[in-house]
């Protein structure tokens, strides 16, 4: 399913759709508890008895920890991973959404992905499904939305719970606490009546929460068959697993781990003046005072991004190169939400 932010308004009642016009950062919805973006994501529905080992053989992360076991731990409702290819590379990053509710169900899972990479994900998947008993279809009559609280609220989760029987899935999303919350709706269904005192916001908003929190989402961010999973912070976002079993692209993600040298990272930057990003070279490189090269712009916007840099440089001052001789200075930022090193 290709959710576009326009098809998801559509449903909408016409005044609300009218008045949704700023999210995070904007003077109107300063009131609101929380800011609800619609997404540019997709959605696949992966059902049948043989879901969870198909899944477990390509995913990075463990999806056996999904299975509702009826333990004391309640299993969680999403988890974030990445396809890689066989070198180790990032194809597609995922978030899963568990439906089902017992072991005695049959597995029904949600995928969410890059719109952009729907088609080619399928494929990859019908590629390595066999003659497993799992079947791969669209979801076309869902919508998918990030809402994101103003303020941190140990309230807000409650509230939000109590109205979740009006949605397919309500779920903290799985990467970071601040990228708020998921949620998946039937076409047509006004989230404004599932999450109290809330707002919709503009996607653009919502890119530029990413942008600034360092939270890569997508192939502009992660370039498919480029990007490295661990370069890419995917470990910080809890979307990998080092103890589970074999999956494609492994062995080089499970070396580079145990070895613990990763020079380069996703890192947050923030340009010295707005430059749109159609006049950003791809993979424009990101250099010293001195002209050493420090790494790679990857996406962005106005003067928000990401950026693949050497963590030697971070506090350096850095320039951004433009076309011809044209430089633009930038600071880049370690977030707020990494873990802090051990000896801190």
């Amino acid at each position: 399913m290709l959710v576009r932010a326009s098809g998801a308004l559509r449903g909408l009642p016409r005044g609300l759709r009218l008045t949704a016009r700023r999210g995070l950062g904007g003077t109107e919805a300063a009131s609101s508890a929380a800011d609800i973006f619609p997404l540019t994501r997709a959605l696949l529905r992966l059902q049948g008895r043989e879901t969870e080992p198909f899944l477990q053989g390509l995913l990075t992360n463990d999806v056996t920890r999904l299975a509702p076991g009826g333990g004391a731990t309640e299993a969680p409702r999403a988890q974030y991973a990445h396809f890689l290819n066989v070198q180790g590379r990032c194809l597609y990053d995922v978030i899963l959404y568990r439906i089902h509710e017992s072991s005695q169900e049959e597995t029904h899972i949600l995928l969410e992905c890059d719109a952009a990479a729907m088609d080619s994900l399928q494929k990859h998947l019908k590629l390595y499904k066999i003659r497993r008993k799992v079947s791969i279809t669209p979801c076309l009559d869902l919508s998918l939305w990030a809402v994101i609280p103003k303020e941190p609220s140990k309230e807000f989760p409650h509230e939000l719970q109590r109205c979740a029987s009006k949605a397919v899935v309500v779920a903290s999303d799985p990467r970071v606490d601040v990228m708020g919350w998921r949620l998946i709706t039937s076409q047509g269904t006004n989230p404004l009546e599932i999450v109290p005192g809330s707002w919709i916001g503009n996607i653009k908003d919502y890119h530029r929460h990413r942008y600034k929190q360092g939270i890569p989402e997508g192939v502009k961010d992660l370039p498919t068959g480029i990007a490295l999973p661990l370069e890419s912070n995917l470990a910080y976002m809890n979307g990998v697993s080092f103890t589970k079993g074999c999956y494609i692209g492994q062995e080089l993600t499970a070396r580079t781990h145990h070895m613990g040298v990763i020079r380069k990272r996703l890192l947050p930057i923030q340009l010295a003046v707005p430059v749109p990003s159609e006049n950003i070279p791809d993979s424009a490189e990101i250099v010293t005072e001195s002209g050493k090269s420090a790494g790679k712009y990857r996406a962005g916007s106005d003067e928000l991004g990401i950026a693949l840099l050497r963590l030697a440089n971070v506090d350096e001052p850095l320039r951004l190169k433009l076309s011809g001789d044209t430089t633009v200075n930038l600071t880049a930022s370690i977030p707020k939400w990494w873990p802090k090193p051990a000896n801190a």
